[in-house]
């Protein structure tokens, strides 16, 4: 049983309904799971589960229609710099430089130029973008402005990062390459991570524990503790540990699929 005094954040019964002009769907159904301080946890599910509803519930961008969260034993209700977002899109200011995007948060807390000029120069340098400070978005590749929206949420020191499959539009290449960089990012911040996707390698590879959601409404269908080793590289995907990981998820997955499948036909 989970010891709910050392967990940093817990998702309790949390149930989502969406009204729309002819009818109600139910996203949500009393989904609960926690995650403990510096914990990299990944939420996989068949598409339209409510992977991403309870990020932005999670976030403060939506209400749950029950339940609740807390965060450090806090119920959260509206948004708030104890948590930083990174969405799929690139969500940068076109206006702005790599190193002004990065500041911007510090920006509006009032830090110094000075301070802010630390942390930016800190993060730049930790996401391999020295050299690139005064360039804009629209002279960055797409792993590029990913790399500038996680160091932009990192910047504000929050407790919690919430990642909305923020490399599901890259090439397998730089989806990979950019893994390996979280990782390195989450060993040296030791940050508590919630990361949404629909990608199972990449679950099994980056994540301390995975929790598989069932078809809409969703729930929690399974946790997996992975096991891997701290230190993570390509190699580990090809090993017999990580293919046994990711044939256990695939068949959870596979379940619910053809479920959501079923559902709509």
């Amino acid at each position: 049983m989970t010891d709910k005094a050392q967990d940093k954040l817990i998702i309790e019964g949390v149930s989502k309904t969406f009204t729309g002009k002819e009818r109600q769907v139910v996203a949500l159904a009393e989904a609960s799971f926690s995650v403990k301080p510096s914990e990299f946890v990944t939420i996989l599910g068949p598409s339209g589960c409510g992977k991403s509803t309870i990020l932005k519930i999670v976030a403060g961008l939506e209400a749950p229609t029950s339940g609740r969260v807390l965060l450090d034993g806090r119920e959260i209700t509206e948004p708030g710099r104890d948590r930083g977002m990174v969405f799929q899109t690139y969500t940068l200011f076109p206006w702005l430089t790599v190193q002004e995007n990065i500041e911007f948060g510090l920006d509006v807390a009032g830090k110094t130029k000075q301070e802010r000029k630390e942390v930016s120069e800190h993060y730049i340098e930790k996401i391999g973008l020295r050299g690139f400070e005064s360039f804009f978005p629209r002279d960055l590749s797409g792993g590029m402005k990913q790399r500038v929206a996680i160091a932009r949420a990192l910047a504000n020191d929050p407790e919690v990062l919430l990642m909305d499959e923020p490399f599901g539009a890259l090439d397998a290449q730089t989806r990979t390459v950019m893994q390996e960089l979280l990782l390195d990012v989450w060993d040296e911040s030791h940050k508590t991570i919630l990361f949404v996707t629909h990608d199972v390698d990449e679950a099994v590879f980056i994540g301390d524990t995975i929790y598989v959601m069932t078809a809409r409404p969703g729930q929690i269908k399974a946790r997996i503790d992975v096991g891997l080793p701290d230190q993570r590289t390509f190699d580990l995907k090809l090993s017999e540990e990580f293919m046994q990981i990711k044939r256990q998820v695939m068949g959870l997955i596979r379940e619910e699929a053809w479920k959501a499948a079923n559902t709509n036909t």
